[in-house]
């Protein structure tokens, strides 16, 4: 009980305002999507992603600050928010608002509850390049994943013969979901290199075999194959997005997995 207390009131008042601000911002496209004219969606998108945004910041600035799976997830939430606005520019036809914002009302909510650890005051120089390349690799494997959702409904869609004329092509679809699991890829790889070359620094311990190390190379091996399997073979279609949903499961255990068991799990074990 005494685990469950701490994680309710880490986060200060004002905190967990703002972002209850943002989790009611994003409910209004999550419920009235289909309802409401593009205008309002839109506003009310915008107002999310900028509290959701404040809330990120606020969890990082209180003192001390905090980090865990949760926050990491809450980025990567915002992060794929951040790539669905830019594409909605370019591609006004891209229609995935209404999942989009229920994940990030799940996110923030999910970082309230679980806020984190605090962060050690005297960190080295290099983790916020290493969070940040492995922040910014999660969003972009949760955009492939988002595309590929996209794409394999536009497949189906095909298939069925449906006339519905909103949402993408899906020719364009499959050329932006192994964009995003190509620059997935490179951040990833430069975060294994990171981590390799940098641990000690890091973590105060060189290259270690644990959990989150086995299911970063697994992913990453993942998407490596499904790349070299596009150029060579031409993979495609469901096979194709059967290995990014292995790719990105297999990523999202090895962080936000392993600090779960850890902040969650084994504390509630010792409570």
């Amino acid at each position: 009980m005494e685990s469950s207390t701490h994680f309710f009131t880490a986060s200060p008042p004002w905190v967990m305002a703002l972002a209850a601000a943002a989790i009611a911002a994003y409910l209004v496209p999550a419920l009235g999507a289909r309802r409401l004219a593009d205008g309002p969606t839109r506003l009310a998108m915008r107002a999310a992603w900028v509290l959701h945004l404040l809330t990120v910041a606020a969890g990082l600035m209180t003192s001390p600050a905090r980090f865990g799976f949760a926050p990491a997830l809450s980025m990567t939430a915002w992060l794929m928010l951040t790539v669905y606005a830019i594409e909605q520019q370019l591609y006004p036809r891209l229609r995935a608002v209404g999942v989009l914002s229920v994940l990030g009302a799940l996110a923030v909510l999910l970082a309230q509850i679980f806020p984190g650890k605090p962060m050690a005051v005297h960190t080295s120089a290099w983790l916020p390049l290493h969070l940040a390349l492995g922040i910014a690799s999660y969003g972009l494997s949760a955009a492939a994943v988002v595309h590929a959702g996209l794409m394999s409904r536009a497949e189906r869609r095909m298939r069925s013969a449906s006339n519905d004329e909103s949402g993408m092509p899906l020719l364009m679809l499959e050329r932006l979901t192994f964009r995003f699991v190509a620059a997935g890829f490179v951040l990833l790889s430069a975060t294994l290199l990171a981590g390799l070359l940098f641990g000690e620094s890091l973590y105060g311990r060189a290259w270690v075999w644990d959990h989150k190390t086995i299911f970063s190379l697994l992913a990453w091996m993942a998407f490596g194959l499904l790349l070299v399997g596009r150029s060579r073979f031409g993979w495609r279609g469901r096979h194709a997005v059967h290995l990014i949903y292995a790719g990105a499961a297999l990523l999202l255990l090895a962080y936000a997995g392993s600090r779960f068991v850890l902040e969650v799990v084994m504390l509630g074990h010792g409570s």
